[in-house]
């Protein structure tokens, strides 16, 4: 028997989540059984943990959409008993059972070695978050943005993403301007190596002109909506804005100009299905790139049973830096 976070849907259509014993024979299909040791809350995971969001196909069901742990049966040759190992993506805990729990089966093509000289805990500090993080400023590497090209833009900055991406670039040597509509963050952000607060209502605004002065030389956008249409004429000739996430939007009210009088860049990242390869690539960067000590000044520890009130504060945008989820606390 295992605990489990379940989450059930009742006759009425309400979804209602609960930690419960489970016994093994009722996790899925898989090459692998993983004993989990820690997990993270994201976004999806409050989607998921709650009202679904049209991600979670059946229930009663385990989310988590991450997981850190050792392999405890592998009827792959990849892995065996003892191996330690990470997970992110792949629609875990979402179409498939996931992290929030003691113990999980995965397919042996979904898991990656957890590097040399990162820890569990660690790894999922960064998790899914952290992992679009990294993934976000190799993108703008590779379209040539660089230090002294001028100030990085990271909006949503005390999030998840944000919080690693600022810490990231910070130690690449990047100026980095964080955008927050939380004042008391300010200090946190300036920690992590933010050397400018920008605040929100500053460039929350609807697109006026199509251009404006060229002042970001990058940026990792983590919200969308209207900021992402006003921050695509802000940038400088040739510049890249890096989109992970839809906080304050899915819609772009935005008009071609930048791209076709400027040349910049909108750049994709998807972290869900990524190859393995870049994926290997990514955490072997984290591992350089990303100071541990401010990853420790990100986390903040929780345990299953904190996972129904997390999932609904992260859903509001309640939650600052990166939760560790104890699956065995």
């Amino acid at each position: 028997m295992f605990k489990a976070l379940v989450v059930e849907k009742d006759a009425e259509g309400k979804t209602h989540a609960s930690v419960q014993e489970l016994d093994e024979s009722q996790l899925p299909e898989g090459e692998v059984t993983v004993s989990v040791e820690y997990s993270t809350v994201n976004y999806k995971d409050g989607l998921c943990i709650g009202p679904g969001g049209g991600l979670v196909r059946n229930y009663p069901h385990v989310p988590g959409i991450d997981f850190a742990g050792t392999v405890e049966a592998s009827d792959d040759p990849r892995y065996k008993a003892g191996d330690a190992v990470v997970l992110t993506g792949w629609r875990v805990g979402e179409a498939f059972w996931g992290g929030y729990a003691q113990k999980a089966r995965v397919k042996a093509d979904w898991l990656v070695p957890l590097p040399e000289g990162l820890s569990s805990r660690h790894a999922m500090a960064v998790g899914t978050a952290g992992f679009t993080a990294m993934l976000a400023v190799m993108a703008l590497e590779d379209h040539g943005v660089a230090p002294d090209m001028g100030p990085v833009l990271v909006t949503g900055a005390a999030g998840g993403v944000g919080s690693v991406a600022t810490a990231i670039l910070a130690n690449l040597g990047y100026e980095v301007a964080a955008v927050t509509g939380r004042p008391e963050t300010e200090s946190y952000l300036r920690e992590l190596g933010a050397t400018r607060i920008v605040a929100r209502e500053e460039i929350n605004e609807t697109v006026k002109r199509p251009l404006e002065s060229e002042t970001w030389a990058g940026c990792v956008d983590a919200v969308g909506g209207a900021m992402l249409a006003r921050v695509l004429g802000q940038m400088k000739y040739g510049a890249s804005v890096a989109s992970v996430g839809l906080a304050g939007g899915a819609a772009l009210p935005a008009t071609v100009i930048p791209f076709l009088l400027r040349g910049v860049n909108l750049l994709g990242i998807d972290s869900v299905m990524q190859p393995y390869d870049n994926r290997l690539r990514a955490w072997e960067r984290i591992v350089t790139d990303l100071p541990m000590e401010k990853l420790d000044a990100m986390e903040n520890p929780a345990t299953l049973a904190d996972l129904p009130q997390l999932g609904a504060d992260i859903l509001k945008g309640q939650v600052k830096g990166r939760i560790v989820v104890d699956v065995n606390g």
